[in-house]
């Protein structure tokens, strides 16, 4: 077991490497200059499609619950803990470039939502299907026919495994040590419980998990986002300090202070990069699985819609957990993780603790819901409709198994098949860039 978590590890420090970092990173850019940075022109338009009534096309979910299943996926622990870790590693620097690969990221979100879309199928149940496997098998496979199914394989099994980890186990298991540390609740409790809660939710499909993210994710964002404003209006004498620390330790060096061991700006590149695309997921290809079964008569619009979901993750929910720990002066404490959060929101409020706590939990919990519905159609992709069920049944029972057990090789299984999802969705972005591109000019020139 040793040997294999050895191994694990190192295919972990590879994968989730300089390498693979520079790839999203390169992708990124080639595609918001491909699209002539549309995403940050026309951001507001985006806002637009979203907040307002649009025309509807086939599908099964209406385009605002697209991105609510997909918010529920991302926004999570890489906005709690994730920025926390990012910080504590690399120094405030680190937000500034997790803002950097965010707004690069916005324009991978929205090639991946147009492919969907421009690439989805009807199954055997009437339901909308689609995501990097089909526009890998069917889009890149057009000019590629034996590395688009490769490439499409690979995904699918990568997703479908790494749900498990990333977006079952690793998940019930946070909740339950949230909530037995600040409220004393048993972790079997806390487990039996999210697998019931799961379990009903599971049972309506893609429609019931659309309307349960629909109402849960939009509530605790403004909830948590709410209380973090609260904290800095109360510490609002140290933002212009917090932005100057994050624009200065960018570029410079941070020496070592009290708990804080210091960080070169390598640091603060690589953990401001990495927890970045590990909380908004731009270029790991999940969120179009959930964008493609929307309500939509245009890949395009669809797009704007998507893109919205990097932009919310990163830019809004971890810029406001990063100032709160940064406005708290509890960076430099030693604490990492969710502690760290926990001890910025406690700094400033009577209950910030078990804000923190309840804002893990419900996050936790959406993200599982999010994430069955990825490992649900890559096992469909791979063995059919007949096994929807099966995996259902087991994704619902291995819930209370990630609650009550340490799961620190699943964990690293999990996030290592998770960055590995990244590589054949990166190549097929690169491939179908030049139909993403013309799609969206279509779209604008006809506008």
């Amino acid at each position: 077991m040793e040997t294999l978590a050895t191994l694990v590890g190192d295919v972990n420090s590879i994968v989730w490497g300089v390498p693979m970092l520079v790839l999203i990173a390169a992708t990124g850019i080639f595609l918001m200059a491909g699209l002539l940075f549309m995403p940050l022109r026309k951001l507001f338009h985006a806002f637009g499609l979203l907040m307002s009534p649009q025309r509807l096309g086939d599908g099964d979910i209406p385009p605002q619950k697209a991105l609510a299943t997909a918010l529920a996926a991302t926004v999570g622990t890489g906005n709690i803990a994730g920025v926390a870790t990012a910080i504590f590693l690399g120094g405030p620097g680190a937000l500034f470039y997790m803002w950097v690969i965010a707004l690069i990221g916005m324009a991978t979100k929205y090639a991946e939502a147009v492919a969907a879309v421009s690439y989805r199928e009807v199954d055997g149940r009437g339901m909308h299907v689609g995501g990097p496997m089909y526009y890998l098998r069917d889009g890149v496979g057009a000019r590629f026919p034996a590395i688009g199914k490769i490439l499409a394989f690979a995904f699918a099994l990568f997703a479908a495994i790494a749900a498990f980890g990333i977006g079952n186990g690793v998940q019930s298991n946070s909740v339950a040590h949230a909530l037995e540390s600040s409220f004393g609740v048993e972790p079997l409790v806390t487990g039996l419980v999210m697998m019931v809660g799961v379990g009903l939710v599971l049972i309506g499909g893609i429609k019931r998990i659309a309307d349960v993210a629909g109402a849960l994710v939009p509530l605790m964002i403004i909830l948590y986002v709410g209380a973090a404003a609260v904290i800095l209006v109360i510490n609002a004498s140290a933002i212009p300090e917090a932005f100057g620390l994050i624009f200065k330790y960018a570029f410079e060096p941070v020496a070592a202070v009290g708990g804080f061991a210091g960080a070169a700006v390598a640091a603060a590149i690589r953990f401001g990069v990495a927890r970045g695309v590990f909380s908004n997921e731009a270029g790991l290809g999940s969120a179009a699985i959930a964008h493609a079964a929307a309500k939509t008569d245009s890949p395009v619009t669809q797009g704007h819609v998507a893109m919205l979901g990097t932009f919310i993750d990163t830019i809004i929910v971890c810029t406001m957990t990063g100032l709160v720990i940064i406005t708290s002066g509890l960076w430099t404490s030693g604490e990492t993780g969710a502690a760290l959060t926990s001890a910025g929101f406690a700094s400033a409020l009577p209950l910030g603790a078990e804000i923190v706590a309840v804002a893990l939990a419900v996050f936790a919990f959406t993200t599982v819901l999010g994430w069955s519905y990825y490992g649900e159609r890559s096992v469909q992709y791979l063995l059919g409709e007949k096994a929807i069920w099966p995996y259902r049944l087991l994704w619902i029972l291995a819930i209370p198994v990630g609650a009550l057990f340490d799961l620190g090789l699943i964990w690293l299984i999990a996030d290592t098949l998770n960055a590995m999802m990244a590589i054949p969705n990166l190549i097929g972005l690169l491939i179908l860039g030049p139909m993403i591109f013309a799609k969206t000019k279509e779209y604008w020139d006809n506008r």
